[in-house]
């Protein structure tokens, strides 16, 4: 089980480093526009589209970090009082929880699996012919592979979780990060 903890925590760091890195190309890109509009009257072509793009795909490469490192936003109050009371207790409702977020990011994983082989069969593109066009099929297969990390990642959390419920110690993830 420890190996395949650790490929799915260096898979989801591989996304989120490129997430980053997209991060990094968006700001010299965004200034590199500024700059060009500000100063030679000559806009990027095509800024807005990949800005809007690349949005979508540093969702989908970072979720699973954010997960995995417990960043995700959520209210605590009652799982920290039924902490209180029993740990199992708290892990049962956590379980409750990752059935639904497994459940959640597998809909999503169906419903966008057609998006991305319609976009690569026909070859969808956003922009203008003859100024500036990209594919939309690379940012489909993003959030494909996106929500696939953030399965298995929800996976490894649901299974800590049971084995919280069923009396095993759960080790704690990397960087020693809460698992969710």
């Amino acid at each position: 089980m420890t190996t395949i903890t650790n490929l799915i925590n260096r898979i989801t760091m591989v996304l989120n480093v490129i997430g980053t890195l997209l991060i990094v190309g968006l700001v010299v890109l965004i200034s590199a526009d500024v700059i060009g509009r500000g100063f030679f009257s000559s806009p990027i072509s095509g800024v807005p589209e990949m800005v809007s793009l690349s949005i979508v795909a540093i969702v989908f490469l970072q979720a699973p970090e954010a997960f995995r490192m417990g960043r995700f936003t959520r209210s605590e109050a009652i799982l920290n009082f039924l902490e209180r009371r029993s740990k199992r207790l708290r892990a049962m409702l956590e379980v409750v929880f990752a059935l639904a977020g497994l459940t959640v990011i597998g809909v999503l994983l169906n419903a966008s699996t057609p998006f991305f082989i319609k976009s690569w069969n026909r070859d969808t593109f956003v922009g203008t012919v003859g100024d500036f066009i990209a594919p939309v099929w690379p940012v489909k297969l993003v959030i494909l592979i996106g929500c696939a990390a953030l399965i298995a990642q929800i996976c490894l959390y649901f299974i800590r979780q049971l084995m919280v419920v069923f009396g095993a110690k759960a080790k704690p993830t990397l960087h020693g990060a809460p698992p969710f």
